[in-house]
């Protein structure tokens, strides 16, 4: 079977990859641009097939698609970073709704029978009351970033081109997750690369934080990989599901996990650069609907998730010293 990942270079793109890689039946295509790091995917670069292809050049994704001809199409190639879309609005909007709306007329094009996962998020849910936790499907949208809005565009498009074309659409709002390979702006990551920058001496032992107080819901990018195979294999076309582990934890509790993997002694810091206009206190989801559907859930210990991170950063750091070093 053919599946194409839009955004495979990236964190979830290039675990997904591995995960379809290692299922043994599928034959993996990958779109990227001329500027995409290489760096997640050098280690399998030789088992998938990559396509340059710009999202926003509609002419470009009709021509990959039509080559492809892809029986699976997983999206989650978008602009992710929250405090991105603050600074670049327009940017994230085009990029997430243009980007989307270019493949579903790209498959129409090529009439192909093809599923469709849409990579959406838990952020859309914006606002959400202490009496509305866990977060069903339900839930009202009340997005408080640029960036949650493109994802409600990019989650309700898919509604309409299923409900308008038949066209076979599942999305899947994501609530947060993180591994190895989670990029380095994002907190958890930010947090593990700092302190292994600390244990290395490549920087002052000083982790510089943002909002600590907010709340959670973390599931390992391993396991959401396995739900996006499983939302194409099992979930129902025009259906939208949340993926989530159900439970919460802090930012500080996040940090203080991290913190017991090293023995390296470190002064927290409030970097008010790191404080948004404004942040969605508390995400918890409910992912009944989705488990009861696919049979899936998450089986990764959230410590194993925050030790291999952690590591991720170490081995990372570590080989670019090695390479300075020999250059």
């Amino acid at each position: 079977m053919k599946a194409l990942i839009t955004g495979i270079t990236g964190f979830a793109g290039s675990h997904l990859a591995e995960y379809l890689l290692a299922r043994g039946d599928v034959e993996i295509y990958g779109t990227y641009r001329a500027r995409s790091r290489m760096d997640h995917i050098a280690h399998i670069v030789d088992h998938i097939r990559l396509v340059e292809c710009e999202l926003q050049d509609r002419e470009a994704v009709e021509q990959t698609i039509a080559q492809i001809k892809p029986e699976h199409i997983y999206h989650l190639a978008a602009q992710s970073f929250v405090p991105a879309s603050w600074s670049s609005p327009a940017e994230t909007l085009m990029n997430n709704i243009v980007s989307q709306l270019h493949i579903f007329e790209a498959v129409r094009a090529a009439d192909i029978p093809c599923k469709i996962q849409v990579a959406c998020s838990s952020e859309e849910y914006g606002l959400v009351y202490p009496e509305e936790l866990p977060v069903q499907e339900t839930n009202p949208l009340r997005p408080q970033s640029p960036y949650a809005v493109s994802k409600i565009a990019q989650d309700f498009l898919g509604y309409q081109y299923y409900q308008s074309y038949g066209m076979s659409i599942v999305r899947t709002r994501t609530f947060n997750h993180t591994g190895p390979r989670r990029g380095e702006r994002f907190a958890t990551s930010n947090f593990a690369k700092q302190i292994a920058q600390i244990e290395l001496g490549l920087q002052p032992p000083h982790v510089y934080v943002g909002n600590l107080q907010a709340r959670r819901d973390f599931t390992d990018v391993r396991d959401v990989v396995k739900a996006y195979w499983l939302a194409l294999e099992r979930g129902v076309p025009g259906s939208v599901y949340n993926i989530s582990s159900g439970s919460t934890r802090t930012i500080q509790e996040v940090l203080d996990t991290l913190l017991s993997f090293t023995s390296a002694p470190v002064q927290i810091l409030v970097d008010p650069k790191r404080l948004r206009p404004s942040d969605v206190e508390v995400l918890l989801g409910d992912a009944t609907a989705f488990c009861e559907q696919t049979g899936w859930k998450p089986e990764i210990p959230f410590h194993q998730t925050m030790r291999d991170l952690l590591q991720y950063w170490r081995d990372t750091l570590q080989a670019q010293a090695r390479k300075k070093g020999e250059g």
